[in-house]
């Protein structure tokens, strides 16, 4: 029997409720499919590690994850805290260290949750956001001089490097290659970022000769926010930028009924580093300790996890766990309209698994 190793990091707020969630799932999955198996070891790395000892993790914090098949991770990120100091020093302190540099968001409408576009169905809204992970506009280059002097200034410089844009294109136009309709939308603003990004284009243009048969487009970001509002049947793969792609994620999630039920997979495709996967949703304090988080993020994350450890008939088995419990809205989360509880919903994504006699 394989067992895989699994780091969890539960982070601030409400993922430590979220991640204890993802790991009874886990367990319960391995104990339908009785082939693999899973030893998570616990990391309290966060705020409160940060508040007491200055760190937010040890100094050598990634040599004790490194040996490790994935990284499960909740959130980051505490109201006494400036969210620039929680982000780098955790969550980028782990993706860009470990190179990865493919950050895959996949949104779809799942069956019993209603998007508030208007007479917007499951099929018409189906896509996967590929967010370039290690560069662009958050490469960390920059800084501030003359602190509190009237001449005070601040610079962050995006930074494309032709290795980094190049890799995130091959990697978007394979994924939208393996799927059905074979389309890419590269998004951009090389209209007003006249370097940086229209060397984006260029390249991009350059890898698409490569993928013959995906059909691709190329679309300013304000442009494709209004797309994907008025015309969500139109898109399918997309590929932007660290910060575009950030943006245009989150408000995937909503058009699709929550930030609970979105997922990230942060990937080193070439696997010489542990991937990292988690819920998009943040750690929302204002309901932390409630019970009440939805947990449904963190399982499709559980899901990108398997499919990454190349285990997809139970990553294929969990999401029809997921869906047959958002189904039910008596099972739908206060993000959801419901009343359902962070615990509730665990438990029946564990019946609804022990349950499915599908092979």
């Amino acid at each position: 029997m394989t067992t895989y190793k699994i780091a969890a990091i539960p982070g601030d707020g409400i993922g430590g409720e979220v991640i204890s969630a993802g790991v009874e799932v886990l367990h319960a999955l391995a104990k339908r499919e009785a082939s693999f198996g899973f030893h998570v070891d616990h990391f309290d790395w966060g705020s409160e590690r940060y508040k007491k000892t200055g760190a937010f993790m040890p100094e050598n914090g990634r040599e004790l994850i490194a040996g490790h098949d994935a990284i499960l991770f909740g959130s980051a990120g505490a109201p006494d805290v400036p969210d620039h100091i929680t982000l780098w020093g955790l969550r980028l302190a782990i993706c860009q260290p470990f190179d990865q540099y493919a950050n895959v968001r996949p949104t779809r409408i799942l069956p019993g949750i209603t998007s508030p576009l208007r007479a917007v169905t499951g099929p018409e809204l189906d896509w996967v956001i590929v967010r370039e992970n290690s560069e662009g506009e958050y490469a960390g280059v920059g800084g501030r001089v003359h602190r509190g002097l009237p001449e005070e200034a601040a610079t962050d410089v995006s930074m494309f490097t032709r290795a980094g844009v190049a890799r995130i294109m091959r990697f978007a136009f394979r994924l939208a290659q393996s799927r059905p309709r074979k389309l890419l939308t590269v998004v951009t603003k090389s209209n007003a970022q006249r370097h940086a990004m229209v060397m984006w284009d260029e390249i991009a243009a350059e890898v698409a000769a490569e993928f013959p048969d995906v059909t691709w487009d190329k679309m300013l970001v304000d442009a494709m926010t209004m797309r994907m509002v008025l015309r969500p049947g139109s898109i399918d793969t997309v590929v932007a930028t660290n910060l575009h792609a950030d943006i245009l994620s989150e408000l995937a999630a909503a058009l699709a009924g929550s930030l609970g039920i979105a997922p990230t997979a942060n990937l080193n495709p070439e696997r010489k580093f542990p991937s990292m996967f988690e819920p998009i949703h943040g750690s929302a304090f204002d309901i932390m300790g409630k019970g009440i988080a939805n947990p449904v993020g963190t399982f499709w994350s559980c899901v990108m996890m398997l499919e990454h450890l190349g285990e997809a008939k139970a990553a294929a088995r969990l999401m029809r766990a997921i869906e047959r419990v958002t189904a039910d809205p008596s099972l739908h989360t206060p993000d959801l309209g419901g009343k359902a509880t962070t615990a509730q919903v665990t438990a029946a994504v564990c019946n609804a698994l022990l349950g499915d006699n599908t092979a």
